[in-house]
Order: C-alpha cells, then sequence, then structure tokens
C-alpha cells in the first residue's frame, strides 16, 4: 500500500476500541475477513491493521476505488454478520471516510 496525494480513490479509516482480553481475537476475526472476504469486493485496493502496544485500539487504515464501493461491502449479508460478530468483542468501532490531502 502506497499513500499517495494522487490517489483519487476513498480512504477509510476504522477504530476499535477494545480490552486487552479481547485484542487478539478481534485481530483475528479482522484478519479473516480481510483474507476470505473483503479484498475480494469490487473496488477494494489495499487495507492495514494497526494495534497499540497496550492492546486497547486497533486502527484499520483501506483504501477503495469508490465510496460507494466501501458501502456496498458494508450492506452484503456476509459483512453485516461479520459486523455483528466484530461488535461482541470491541466496546466501540467507527469507520471514517477520508481523503488524501498531504502526504510528507
Amino acid at each position: 500500500m502506497q499513500v499517495s496525494r494522487d490517489f483519487k480513490g476513498q480512504t477509510v479509516i476504522t477504530t476499535f476500541e477494545m480490552t486487552p482480553g479481547t485484542a487478539a481475537d478481534l485481530m483475528e476475526a479482522l484478519q479473516d475477513a480481510y483474507h476470505k472476504f473483503i479484498r475480494h469486493q469490487p473496488g477494494f485496493v489495499a487495507a492495514g491493521l494497526h494495534m497499540n502496544d497496550a492492546q486497547t485500539r486497533i486502527a484499520n487504515y483501506s483504501q477503495w476505488e469508490r465510496r460507494e464501493d466501501f458501502q456496498a461491502m458494508l450492506r452484503t449479508p456476509e459483512m453485516r454478520e461479520r459486523n455483528r460478530h466484530i461488535a461482541t468483542l470491541c466496546t466501540s468501532f467507527e469507520p471514517v471516510m477520508y481523503e488524501v490531502t498531504g502526504v510528507l
């Protein structure tokens, strides 16, 4: 994955908050979702998962060709079911859409 100001697609940053006791399970669920489902969806470009040292937050950075591609993936029955499971492993998660406006 490369971050570039020239990227014209949709960037989504999702933050998950959890306890250290569920961090490994949550990371496993997210990795499984990307490997088996998300990366095969139309418009998917790339993604990265990051966990803080305290194992209380995961940040997910993903790129999509279009905003509508990301939204369509979220509406699929499989992703809705996966998100219900993910919600049991964390106290909160929030996807936010961004545009790349600067790169250093």
